[in-house]
């Protein structure tokens, strides 16, 4: 299910989607918790249906090392973010910042995988996390920078999730047409 990356960005988009929604309280909560998870799994079950089965296959091994390298670092990163923030008691700006990292992380991701359109989450999300602290620096809510931050990251990463589907699905879809046409 984890065809093309489309597992990932469905689950990571329902994790920023709780965060964003966790704004909220009582039925609306529970209404938008059951909405991102079945967004997420409509997702995942598109991938699984509409993707080919060669999607998202084994990388080479020195894509995956690359690969693993920006994600090892990115990780380290948050891991730095969620401690220095927790310490100096500025919890709030743990999502902008992780934000702002996990959309850089897209850029050398869009390069590993020759895949330019990478460029558009890492832009979207860390124009995200750089809206959140600005939100915060001008005296906004915390609920305020979770939904901003939250909210637009989670539809970027399920956006990127359905145009790989769509894009995928749609290029099957002419070359299965084009091999099915007569010849001229």
């Amino acid at each position: 299910m984890f065809k093309s990356g489309v597992g990932f960005l469905a689950l990571f988009g329902l994790g920023w989607w709780l965060l964003g929604t966790s704004a909220f309280g009582g039925t609306t909560r529970l209404a938008a918790v059951v909405a991102g998870c079945l967004v997420t799994l409509a997702l995942m079950l598109a991938a699984r249906r509409f993707l080919p089965s060669s999607a998202g296959g084994p990388f080479p091994a020195d894509r995956r090392r690359r690969f693993n390298r920006i994600n090892g670092l990115q990780w380290l990163l948050i891991v730095v973010i969620a401690v220095v923030c927790a310490r100096t008691a500025k919890p709030v700006l743990i999502p902008p910042l992780v934000a702002i990292v996990v959309g850089l992380h897209f850029l050398p991701l869009a390069a590993v995988f020759g895949q330019p359109r990478l460029r558009v989450p890492a832009a979207v999300l860390t124009a995200a996390g750089a809206a959140g602290v600005t939100v915060w620096l001008a005296g906004g809510p915390d609920d305020g920078v979770r939904l901003l931050v939250g909210l637009v990251s989670a539809l970027c990463l399920w956006g990127m999730a359905l145009w790989t589907v769509t894009g995928v699905a749609s290029a099957a879809g002419r070359a299965a047409s084009e091999a099915g046409s007569p010849a001229s």
